[in-house]
């Protein structure tokens, strides 16, 4: 592996994930094709999926000739986890004016140093809050519907509860085995075959 400390070692295009207090830098050198550094400065803005006033902006550095992007671990320390969408934008220095020459996704991914850091996955939480609502409603013998001053509610049925259930461990399934997959290790899908 090497240094990812080492900007001649920095990855081509950006990342995926992004963990909360990490050092991170990549390149753009087809970029810098299109738009010589020395006349144009790039820049990332990313904001929460959810939305919300806070943006993150990665300001591009020239190195020998392509965008370097690079993000101090405290800078990221302060980072929100979660999904967020980003632009990467290029300015023209003459004219100020900016194009978004492209979009796409990331995930910022809690830090495992902290306490209180929850890295389930959404699949992950919904299947266990399905199973505390199914375990709940079994233990309590809670009713599916009811009325108060002329107002009812209806509540999700078991069956209902356990449909939804099978979808979250079918997805928690599928995200283990693509995790598996992607560290190149053989998961439940795999088929062995061995030749005499």
């Amino acid at each position: 592996m090497a240094n990812l400390f080492d900007a001649a070692n920095a990855p081509e295009g950006e990342p995926t994930k992004i963990v909360v207090g990490d050092f991170l830098q990549w390149k753009k050198e087809a970029l810098a094709s299109d738009y010589p550094t020395a006349s144009h400065s790039a820049e990332y803005v990313a904001r929460i999926t959810a939305g919300g006033s806070s943006e993150i902006k990665i300001a591009a550095t020239e190195t020998n000739g392509y965008y370097l992007f690079t993000v101090a671990s405290a800078t990221s320390a302060a980072y929100t986890a979660g999904d967020y969408h980003w632009q990467l934008e290029v300015t023209q220095t003459s004219s100020g004016n900016r194009v978004v020459v492209e979009e796409g996704d990331f995930k910022i991914l809690p830090d495992l140093d902290n306490d209180s850091a929850d890295v389930r996955t959404h699949a992950e939480k919904m299947l266990a809050l399905l199973e505390v609502i199914i375990e709940t409603k079994a233990a309590n013998g809670d009713v599916s519907s009811y009325s108060i001053n002329g107002r009812s509610a209806n509540k999700m049925s078991f069956a209902e509860l356990r449909e939804e259930r099978d979808y979250y461990r079918s997805e928690v399934l599928r995200e283990k085995r693509a995790e598996l997959v992607k560290r190149g290790k053989a998961s439940a899908n795999t088929v062995k075959v061995r030749f005499i």
